[in-house]
């Protein structure tokens, strides 16, 4: 016990260390989180140790004789002691950093803080949910990097708030600070031309992209109904990812009748996986030949810390129907009445690269990023003149290339 105190004394000294030299990296709700997420870490790594140390004592190829391959006798006690020790100091430590928060005031989260959270909520966010970790993100509309409050007296506020509405969806593990890339952001710059109001989505990327969809359908009806002025055009800008949570709501609006599919126009996908990103797809691999292997198989647990949002992204998933019920899957159609476009970029020189064949953008190939497929009841319908690719590109450059917004200005015009 003593040991644990020492180490809350510990937190708390360096926290407020910290705190007097400005740091605003950390909330103090965040080494709550944190500390429970390495306990929940430090009992998986356990897991494996035991699970490892079962497969080697039995003869190859018996099945385990305990559940969850635990071992017994003396060592299955040592490795329950070992989670009875690390429990003892999650309890701990979360009494102690439960007694510090109220002697500190959380503060504006840095761009920093923001893009380590997005990231670690695109591979675990799942799990944060599952575990009501303070860490999971919250599904909100953002402006300035704040959330915003919706009613109208708060959404008048906003400068030169217009009839037309730009909803930007980011993609995995990122943010909505992130669509400010090498000093340029599309969304402002075609607001500043357009006349749009530019909304910007904050969501978790870990969770099932059926689950954002619904929720952000949802989230757009009650943003509309909140507009302080009439509403004349809804266009969506997505990147990645953000492609396919964009169709997910769309085919969820129209299967409820939400009001907002009636003002939606148009749709921009820039880089969206809409058949899915092979090289995820080929990390799968290394799972089912870690499982093939007995030695081996305990290691393919590590494989499989990825985020159901992640999965989802390998294969395209829209909808709940295509992940629960994968052989089944059916490619979910562009929204009806709705102008769709699609940018693909390749870091091939030429339409006949290797590069551009392989890698397209170094996730989403160009077929998969213009919705093509060698079945023609899987291709989506994207007009020719709504396609375009960008060469020398690469994924993330979608964010900032001059050439992809000289095409956005076009299209949006």
């Amino acid at each position: 016990m003593k040991r644990i105190n020492w180490i809350n004394c510990s937190i708390s000294a360096t926290y407020t260390d910290s705190m007097s030299n400005k740091i605003t990296h950390l909330q103090p709700s965040d080494l709550r989180a944190m500390a429970r997420l390495a306990t929940d870490a430090t009992k998986g790594v356990t897991d494996l140790v035991e699970a490892m140390h079962a497969t080697i004592v039995r003869p190859m190829g018996l099945a385990s004789r305990t559940a969850k391959d635990r071992t017994t006798g003396l060592t299955g006690l040592v490795y329950k002691a070992v989670r009875g020790t690390t429990g003892l100091v999650q309890n701990s430590l979360d009494l102690a950093l439960r007694q510090l928060k109220p002697r500190l005031t959380d503060r504006s989260s840095s761009f920093e803080r923001d893009a380590v959270i997005s990231a670690l909520n695109g591979v675990l966010g799942d799990y944060l949910v599952a575990t009501e970790n303070e860490l999971a993100i919250p599904m909100s509309f953002y402006r300035d990097g704040d959330p915003l409050t919706i009613n109208e007296e708060s959404l008048a506020r906003i400068p030169n708030v217009s009839g037309r509405i730009l909803i930007v969806i980011h993609g995995l593990c990122m943010n909505d600070r992130q669509w400010l890339h090498n000093g340029h952001n599309h969304a402002e710059s075609l607001a500043a031309e357009l006349g749009y109001t530019p909304i910007y989505l904050r969501y978790n990327s870990g969770q099932h992209v059926s689950v954002n969809g619904r929720e952000l359908s949802e989230r757009i009806d009650t943003l509309i109904a909140a507009w302080p002025q009439p509403v004349e055009d809804i266009t969506i800008l997505a990147h990645s990812m953000g492609g396919l949570v964009a169709r997910s709501a769309s085919h969820f609006a129209s299967e409820r009748k939400h009001a907002w599919i009636k003002t939606l126009k148009k749709i921009v996908f820039l880089g969206t996986p809409h058949h899915g990103a092979p090289l995820e797809r080929g990390g799968h691999w290394i799972d089912i030949i870690l499982g093939a292997t007995p030695y081996a198989k305990p290691f393919a647990r590590l494989g499989k810390v990825r985020s159901v949002g992640i999965t989802d992204l390998r294969y395209g998933y829209v909808t709940e129907s295509d992940w629960t019920h994968p052989k089944r899957a059916q490619t979910t159609p562009l929204p009806a009445k709705v102008k769709c476009y699609a940018i693909a970029a390749t870091t091939g020189k030429t339409e006949h690269d290797w590069k551009d064949r392989l890698l397209g953008d170094g996730l989403v190939p160009v077929a998969s990023a213009l919705g093509m497929h060698d079945e023609a009841e899987h291709t989506l319908k994207f007009a020719k003149t709504r396609q375009w690719v960008g060469y020398e590109m690469n994924h993330m450059q979608l964010l900032s290339d001059s050439r992809v917004y000289a095409k956005l200005l076009n299209w949006l015009r």
